[in-house]
């Protein structure tokens, strides 16, 4: 191979594995259910990528409105706040849960009632500063889930 066909050879396998994506896998989403007339509820779900990258975005059409956010101690009182992303650090998984991270679904158009299923769009973005998309339907549970479900059939695990 002559210098110069492996320097472009060196070059392109460099650009390969800097436009690779995050592959990004997410489980046990889950949606929590509302009462008539309540106009925010929250998204729940295990995420977890090959390599470091972050939660940037979610959206979905039941509402003009998902944002991430975070539940924290502050000054003695746990309060909500919006955060710009969730950092997803490589081979490691990070719950999104009651109490911790989580996606709000704000301005709801309807009711979530326990059995429907929720889509989700969630856009992950890497250390490169590719983003990948990830398409979820995520099942709506009980006001008062905040665990796993007893039932087995999990549903809602995608893997890009």
């Amino acid at each position: 191979m002559t210098p110069i066909a492996r320097i472009l050879a060196l070059s392109a396998a460099s650009f390969l594995v800097a436009t690779a994506h995050a592959q990004v896998t997410v489980k046990e989403a889950w949606v929590r259910a509302t009462v008539p007339q309540q106009q925010a509820t929250g998204a729940f779900m295990q995420i977890s990528a090959a390599k470091d990258t972050k939660l940037i975005s979610a959206s979905s059409p039941v509402t003009p409105v998902g944002e991430v956010h975070e539940m924290a101690m502050q000054d003695g009182v746990m309060r909500m706040r919006q955060v710009p992303s969730v950092a997803l650090p490589a081979g490691k998984t990070v719950e999104l849960r009651p109490g911790g991270y989580h996606v709000m679904l704000l301005d709801l158009k309807q009711q979530v009632k326990e059995g429907d299923t929720v889509p989700l769009t969630l856009v992950f973005e890497g250390q490169d500063g590719k983003r990948e998309t990830v398409e979820v339907k995520a099942p709506v549970r009980a006001l008062n889930a905040a665990a796993k479900p007893a039932a087995h059939g999990e549903h809602g695990e995608h893997k890009h």
